[in-house]
């Protein structure tokens, strides 16, 4: 279909801004300018019952983390199924504050804990550091479950873009450390393949808001210490050779997103595997619409929410 209409307007106003290719500029103008976009475009933040910022304490070092507790949840009686959230922004950009909108629709949707991981971002901290960062993270909220009032059987990961390619690489270092267990991962439009070869990547750069062959390289430079690394399955899980075990997952892509093709070929090896997995492409939409004011981005956090909750409650995931 179209680009949607609320979409275009989005994209209209972009351009309007004139922002310099990502390319030409450092990451710390990068990150100041990613900071005043998110500032010119976040409304009122969505009221949680309450939001704590900590300092997980790993193996990797200490992790920040900004623990949502939902609203209108009562915890007396069971403790709450925990979702682990790992924001975007190509492994250079992003933080807590980015993606706070996001964390809080989740926490309340799905009616869980919800723990935004502020894993260390490249260039300053290259492959593997983001990946031993967060799945340290994820395993420190199963190790406190108690003190965080979780239920470690009832752990799921998260993230979008970036972050859904680090939420599938937990998944994968989990299942070969045996530890932690992860119920459900929820990939919202991920990075999951750095060749850069598909359809939608060649077709889509530069375009639909979608950033340019250049700054696709400027994040994969800024990420990977060697140009190899590009093919280990904890870069790329798409060329993770084996998928089985994984936990269920759904997947959130978007017609017009260059990563559009990579996630949903993740969704077909996840079912060629045994996986339980429901991929929803949404029609009209651009990457990280999810982050905006949309009817759509309603539409799919509802339709996140519930494969949680009903992840979290031993239902199957609804069809797309």
């Amino acid at each position: 279909m179209p680009l949607h209409p609320q979409a275009q307007a989005h994209l209209d106003r972009l351009a309007a801004v004139n922002f310099a290719g990502l390319h030409t500029v450092t990451p710390e103008q990068a990150r100041a300018g990613a900071r005043r976009l998110t500032a010119a475009s976040v409304g009122e933040p969505e009221p949680v019952a309450d939001v704590t910022d900590r300092v997980a304490v790993t193996e990797a070092g200490e992790v920040p983390v900004r623990v949502y507790h939902p609203l209108g949840v009562a915890t007396e009686d069971r403790a709450l199924p925990a979702v682990v959230f790992f924001h975007g922004g190509g492994y250079v950009l992003g933080d807590l504050d980015s993606h706070d909108g996001l964390a809080r629709a989740l926490a309340n949707g799905a009616r869980s804990v919800v723990v935004s991981v502020d894993y260390p971002l490249a260039p300053e901290h290259k492959f593997p550091a983001p990946v031993d960062a967060g799945y340290a993270a994820t395993a420190w909220v199963a190790e406190h479950a108690v003190e965080l009032g979780v239920d470690p059987a009832r752990l799921a990961v998260a993230g979008d873009s970036a972050g859904g390619n680090l939420a599938a690489v937990v998944t994968l270092k989990a299942r070969a450390a045996g530890q932690p267990r992860i119920a459900f991962q929820l990939l919202i439009y991920p990075d999951l393949d750095f060749r850069r070869s598909n359809h939608s990547i060649a077709a889509f750069a530069g375009k639909y808001g979608n950033i340019s062959r250049e700054a696709q390289h400027w994040f994969m430079d800024h990420y990977l210490a060697a140009g190899d690394d590009k093919l280990n399955p904890l870069v790329s899980p798409l060329l993770e050779p084996d998928l089985g075990g994984l936990p269920p997952a759904l997947i959130i892509t978007a017609e017009y997103d260059a990563l559009r093709d990579e996630g949903e070929e993740y969704g077909r090896r996840l079912a060629a595997a045994g996986v339980p997995v429901t991929v929803k492409r949404y029609d009209g939409m651009i990457h990280e619409f999810l982050r905006h004011p949309f009817d759509d981005a309603k539409v799919a956090i509802d339709d996140a929410t519930a494969a949680l909750r009903g992840a979290f409650d031993g239902k199957a995931i609804p069809d797309a």
